[in-house]
C-alpha cells in the first residue's frame, strides 16, 4: 500500500466505490515487484475506475498508460493479472515513458465489498495510531489467484482473508519477522496448496502536523502541509488565524489534554512571540516527537535554546532547510522539508534563518 500521506486519498476513493455499490467498479493497480530504476517502489497503490480516471497515479516514468488499459480488461474480466515490464515483456512501453528500470503490478478488480474490506482493517489501525504489516498472496506456484487474499497484522490484532489456514498462519509468521523492514518485498511461503508468493508491505500511521501560533504566517504552513496527506492542528491560545485546517484553542499548561506524542508526530512553534514559544516549547519538552522546531532568527535560537537546555540538538531552531526562504510560503516550503527530511532519515547541513518581527 502506499505511504501514510497517500493512503487516506485510496481509501476515501474506495469507500466511495462502495458507497455508489460498485457501479460502475473499478480496479487497483499495485507494484509488487521492482529492479533498477524505477519512479515508485514495491507496495504503491493506484485505484483506477472504469472511466480510466485514476487515484494517486503511478506516473514519473512508470508505462501508467498501459495499466490503466489493462486495469480497464481486469474490470471487464473480473480476474486479477500481474503485468510484467521488463525486457522480455513490455519493453517497448518502457522505452516510450523513460523508465529505466523493470516493475511487475498486480492489478485487481474492485467490484464486491469483501474486495476493499483489507484497507478496513488498515484504517481501523491508523485510527488508533499503530503501524502494521500488509501481506498480499497473490501467486501460487507461478499462477496469479483470480483475486488476491490479504492478511493484516500489528501485534496481537490480526485480520485476514486468506483461506487456507496453514497459509495464514505462516504469512501471520513472515509478517512478525520483517515487521521492522522498511521497504516492500515479495516472501515465498509453502504451504499444502503450493508455494505462494506474498507481498510484505510495512505500513505506519498518518503523518501528524502540531503548528503552534494564530498568525498568517502558521495558518500558510498548516494548509501547505494538509495537501501532503498529513493530519494538521493548528494550537493558541488566542483567536485562530484565517485558515482551513482543524484550529485547537489552548494554553500550553493544558496541552496534554489536547494530545499525545509519538514518533509519527512533528511539532513547530511559530507564535512570534518568544515567551510564548519558550512555554509551548517547554509543555512539549518530553513528549516524543519526530521533529519538534520553532521559527526565528539565530539571535533568537540562542535565547531559545538558553531558555531550554535540556533540548539540545532535538531542537530545530532556527527551523528549516535553508534555501534563503523569505515569505511565509517559502519558509513554510523549508519547514516542510526538513520535517520530510528528518522524518525520512535524510541528512540537512543547515537551517533557513526564517525572518520575522522579533517580540521579545
Amino acid at each position: 500500500m502506499n505511504s501514510s500521506d497517500e493512503f487516506g486519498r485510496l481509501y476515501a476513493a474506495a469507500k466511495q466505490l462502495e458507497a455508489d455499490g460498485f457501479r460502475p467498479p473499478a480496479a487497483l493497480a499495485t507494484i509488487v515487484r521492482t529492479r533498477g530504476s524505477t519512479y515508485r517502489r514495491a507496495g504503491t497503490s493506484m485505484l483506477v475506475r472504469g472511466d480510466g480516471s485514476v487515484v494517486c497515479p503511478l506516473a514519473g516514468g512508470c508505462p501508467q498508460h498501459d495499466l490503466v488499459l489493462r486495469a480497464q480488461q481486469v474490470i471487464r474480466r473480473e480476474r486479477a493479472q500481474l503485468a510484467a515490464y521488463n525486457r522480455d515483456t513490455g519493453l517497448d512501453v518502457l522505452i516510450e515513458t523513460g523508465c529505466g528500470g523493470e516493475l511487475d503490478v498486480l492489478i485487481e478488480p474492485l467490484s464486491r465489498v469483501s474486495d476493499v474490506a483489507f484497507l478496513d482493517a488498515m484504517e481501523a489501525l491508523h485510527a488508533q495510531r499503530t503501524h502494521g504489516v500488509l501481506a498480499t498472496l497473490f501467486r501460487i506456484d507461478g499462477e496469479t489467484l483470480p483475486r488476491p487474499q490479504r492478511l493484516v497484522w500489528s501485534g496481537a490484532r490480526t485480520w485476514t482473508d486468506i483461506e487456507n489456514a496453514m497459509l495464514a498462519a505462516r504469512t501471520r509468521e513472515a509478517c512478525m519477522q520483517g515487521g521492522e523492514r522498511k521497504h516492500a518485498v515479495v516472501a515465498r511461503i509453502e504451504s499444502g496448496d503450493g508455494v505462494a508468493e506474498v507481498l510484505l508491505e510495512r505500513f505506519d500511521p498518518v503523518h501528524r502536523l502540531l503548528v503552534f501560533g494564530a498568525n498568517p504566517g502558521a495558518a500558510t504552513l498548516a494548509d501547505l502541509a494538509a495537501p501532503l496527506g498529513w493530519q494538521v492542528r493548528l494550537f493558541d491560545s488566542a483567536e485562530p488565524a484565517p485558515g482551513t485546517v482543524t484550529f485547537v484553542h489552548a494554553t500550553p499548561d493544558a496541552l496534554p489534554r489536547h494530545v499525545t506524542g509519538d514518533r509519527f508526530t512533528s511539532a513547530i512553534v511559530m507564535t512570534h512571540n518568544l515567551e510564548r514559544d519558550v512555554a509551548w516549547l517547554r509543555a512539549l519538552e518530553n513528549l516524543p516527537l519526530a521533529y519538534l522546531g520553532a521559527i526565528g532568527s539565530h539571535e533568537r535560537a540562542v535565547r531559545i535554546r538558553a531558555a531550554l537546555p535540556r533540548l539540545g540538538p532535538r531542537l530545530h531552531c532556527p527551523a528549516g532547510l535553508d534555501i534563503g526562504a523569505e515569505t511565509p510560503e517559502q519558509i513554510a516550503v523549508s519547514v516542510l522539508a526538513e520535517i520530510l527530511s528528518v522524518r525520512n532519515r535524510r541528512g540537512t547541513t543547515s537551517f533557513a534563518p526564517a525572518r520575522e518581527a522579533v517580540t521579545a
